[in-house]
């Protein structure tokens, strides 16, 4: 039994271990990496010379910094919950056996595959105020149609259009897991005491689906406050800054202005950011089901 022992710790260590040094090469070393140019002063052409929390400080008087998390702030609190819903609407439509549903489920999923950068080209001609083909359709209806991503109010409402487009098949196939993972006794159960679909929905599906949820609306989180490609490629932050994200930002002050000292700052405090709003989710969804 020892030398079994010895066998299977031996074999476990051949497949562990490089996967443990991929993590350290890929993932470790580079967060301590930007962690230590986070403190100094770096600009990719000179030495980097220590400057201590003077970055950190930097960020407390960026008015544009925290002007991108409330942008990005906007943008979660129109496309969480749309998304969410229509996520759920959609799988609660498909979840169910019949001629084509296969094929519509194939349908609403395909989005979700194309690039991002792809996907927002498209947009950008679909949303163009003269010739696009949203304006043409509204049009037809005796409807002006706005210069959607040049002017403030329609800027990023449009680009939660666009990542709704993309992002509800994917959240679509996990609540369809969620779904089917409910046990059939209990709808039979509930339909012996009368309840609608309506009530089976409340009582039944919706609990069940407390932990998909928490799922979907960690991810939506972390993909609101990591927002780059479609605000880069529809509207490059404007108008005016309105859609402006922290990551875009980082970008900029990175890549644009070769700041990588404050640039990897700024990406320490975005990691933070998410970290607490995941963990204030987690907290949400366990009160709930605690309530439930």
């Amino acid at each position: 039994m020892k030398s079994l022992g010895r066998h299977e710790a031996r074999t476990a260590c051949v497949f562990i271990t490089p996967t443990m040094l991929l993590f350290t090469v890929f993932t470790v070393i580079p967060v301590v990496m930007a962690l230590y140019l986070s403190f100094t002063d770096y600009d990719v052409l000179n030495r980097m010379n220590w400057v201590g929390f003077a970055n950190y400080e930097r960020l407390i008087h960026d008015d544009l910094l925290w002007r991108t998390f409330r942008n990005v702030l906007y943008y979660a609190v129109l496309f969480i919950p749309l998304n969410i819903a229509i996520s759920l609407a959609i799988a609660l439509l498909l979840n169910r056996a019949g001629l084509g549903v296969k094929l519509f489920r194939t349908a609403a999923y395909l989005p979700t595959l194309t690039s991002a950068v792809a996907a927002a080209t498209v947009w950008l001609w679909l949303l163009h105020p003269e010739y696009g083909l949203v304006n043409a359709l509204l049009g037809y209806l005796g409807i002006t149609g706005p210069a959607w991503l040049a002017q403030t109010n329609t800027a990023m409402p449009s680009i939660v259009m666009v990542t709704l487009w993309q992002s509800v098949g994917a959240n679509m196939v996990i609540y369809l897991a969620g779904l089917q993972g409910v046990p059939e006794y209990m709808y039979e159960a509930a339909r012996l005491e009368g309840a609608n679909r309506f009530q089976s929905f409340r009582y039944i599906t919706w609990p069940q689906l407390k932990p998909t949820t928490f799922l979907v609306s960690t991810m939506s989180i972390i993909g609101a406050l990591q927002l780059f490609d479609q605000a880069f490629v529809l509207t490059q932050g404007g108008p005016a800054n309105a859609t402006k994200t922290p990551v875009y930002l980082i970008y900029q002050q990175g890549f644009n202005q070769l700041q990588m000292g404050y640039a990897s700052a700024q990406a320490f405090v975005l990691a933070l950011s998410i970290l607490i709003f995941s963990i204030l989710n987690m907290r949400i969804s366990k009160s709930d089901e605690t309530f439930v």
